[in-house]
């Protein structure tokens, strides 16, 4: 019986219990996310295959196009002058349809089973990938086809963020949110990096296998998700996490004081702090509870914060999805490599972007700063940014160390933003305990911020035509305007800091001079 275990004995076993299931629900999220990104990735390293200088191959014997065809080797219809503007089409309809899709989506992700949701959601993504490869085996050339693909797997990718961060935030508390999301997060890099490394496998040869294989992964992973996801810690009679048992930096930021004995922190009925034993803990979850209801989307835009960050969001994303979309033709077409290196090369960006969002976190966290964090790394990245165009692509070594600074630098502050931030307004004090929010404010959020994702490589598609370099200009301007949104909030945490000095200040004079 569970009462004849000493008191120690017991918590180390639920401990470890509670602790076991929470590594498991961070790695299968993880490994969801990786999936969603990683069919994401393999149009940027194709587009160099879709149209290329056809003079520098050499014709197959068997080649059908005539002597003086000097497009043979392209697929139409990318095969004209205007295949940047085409290519900016097919990766727009994606983007704008996941940007529309994701408002919706955070609305239907509080309402509906998250572990139906997002197996529905990773099926149907595994699909559309896979029917876009099979456009090259089906022989099809036309534009509407690899256009409707995209808005249709662009809408059922929005099943993907708000579901998984929900589901994370459901089973951690905010004590070290910054630095667990921070790691967590690097499944987008992740995911961008296996994305890029699959599709150049094939880029050269049969480029449609670069989305089948992919589509087949995330596919076969929405079915795993189905099997062994865990929605709320209640359900396998874990103890569920504190979100606000410390003074936090949005409460500071409201210009409020948590108080951790207050009965908004400490919930309703029997089951609250006071009962301090995690038998305690396990037997109050089981209870039945009321449900708190969904919260509306002019509710959550209330909440302090979610409008700065959701701005700051939308210009951060347009530059990490330029780079996300356009680095591999980029590459391509400025240091000169063939399709398969300039993916492979690409993917440190993405190795940068890891470190990046780990360092953020864990900076956040230890600093309380989590919008000074943001601001301090986007204005690093204007002038990294500036140097990659200029000096990046003098020598290997050059390229391979600048990448890894600017994926760091422009992916830091847009991987804190999409998860410990949007966690921490999702579980904001004034909603009182209603972790129903959470959905909505990330898809508020990441909704906000695909508006950015899609304007990006749209604009990049129709201004490299004039020259690659006032691409980075339009991408150095829209850094600096995720910046400037954020000033409000940076002035608030300063504000913080030094009420926290001097309260710090005001401990120790009266510890060294008592009355």
């Amino acid at each position: 019986m569970r009462s004849s275990l000493a008191p120690g004995v017991w918590f180390l076993r639920t401990f470890s219990r509670d602790s076991w299931f929470r590594g498991f629900i961070l790695v299968l999220t993880f490994f969801i996310y990786t999936c969603y990104h990683m069919s994401r990735k393999p149009i940027s390293v194709v587009k160099s295959r879709l149209h290329q200088n056809c003079s520098e191959l050499i014709k197959p014997i068997n080649d059908s196009h005539s002597l003086n065809d000097t497009t043979w080797c392209n697929w139409a219809p990318f095969d004209k002058n205007n295949y940047k503007e085409l290519l900016g089409a097919v990766d727009n309809a994606f983007l704008v349809a996941y940007a529309i899709g994701m408002f919706i989506s955070g609305i239907f992700g509080e309402r509906l089973p998250l572990r139906y949701y997002l197996s529905a959601g990773m099926l149907l993504s595994g699909l559309f990938t896979s029917l876009f490869g099979l456009g090259y085996f089906w022989n099809i050339h036309v534009l509407w086809y690899f256009v409707l693909i995209q808005i249709c797997n662009g809408l059922v990718q929005t099943t993907g963020w708000p579901s998984v961060v929900t589901c994370v935030g459901n089973w951690f508390g905010k004590g070290k949110r910054g630095l667990i999301m921070g790691i967590w997060n690097s499944h987008t890099s992740v995911g961008n990096i296996l994305g890029s490394l699959i599709a150049g496998v094939w880029v050269n040869e049969h480029w449609g296998l670069s989305f089948v294989v992919p589509g087949i992964i995330t596919a076969a992973m929405g079915i795993l998700t189905f099997l062994f996801l865990i929605e709320y810690p209640e359900d396998v009679d874990c103890a569920a996490p504190q979100h606000h048992t410390s003074p936090g930096l949005l409460s500071v930021q409201n210009g409020l004081e948590e108080n951790p004995d207050s009965p908004e922190d400490l919930g309703n009925g029997p089951c609250t702090n006071k009962e301090s034993s995690l038998e305690s803990a396990a037997r109050c979850s089981k209870e039945p509870r009321a449900q708190p209801a969904a919260i509306s989307f002019l509710g959550a835009l209330r909440i302090p914060g979610v409008v700065e960050f959701s701005l700051c969001l939308l210009f951060a994303k347009l530059v990490s999805y330029t780079f996300l979309y356009w680095l591999p033709l980029y590459i391509f077409n400025v240091a000169h490599f063939s399709a398969k290196q300039a993916g492979d090369l690409s993917t440190l960006f993405d190795v940068g972007g890891i470190m990046g969002g780990i360092m953020a976190g864990l900076i956040s966290d230890h600093t309380n700063g989590r919008a000074t964090t943001c601001c301090v790394m986007l204005i690093l990245a204007a002038p990294m940014m500036f140097l990659y165009n200029n000096i990046g692509q003098n020598g290997i070594t050059n390229s391979i160390v600048m990448l890894i600074i600017c994926g760091a630098l422009v992916n830091g502050p847009y991987a804190l933003i999409t998860t410990a931030v949007s966690a921490d307004l999702g579980t904001h004090e004034s909603l009182k305990g209603n972790a129903k929010a959470l959905s909505t404010v990330t898809a508020i959020i990441d909704g906000t911020g695909s508006i950015g994702a899609a304007l990006g490589p749209l604009l990049a598609g129709l201004i490299s035509p004039t020259g690659w370099n006032n691409v980075f200009y339009m991408l150095i301007s829209a850094d600096v305007l995720a910046c400037l949104l954020l000033c409000r909030l940076v002035y608030k945490e300063i504000l913080a800091w030094k009420s926290s000095l001097s309260r710090d200040r005001g401990s120790s004079l009266a510890l060294t001079h008592p009355r």
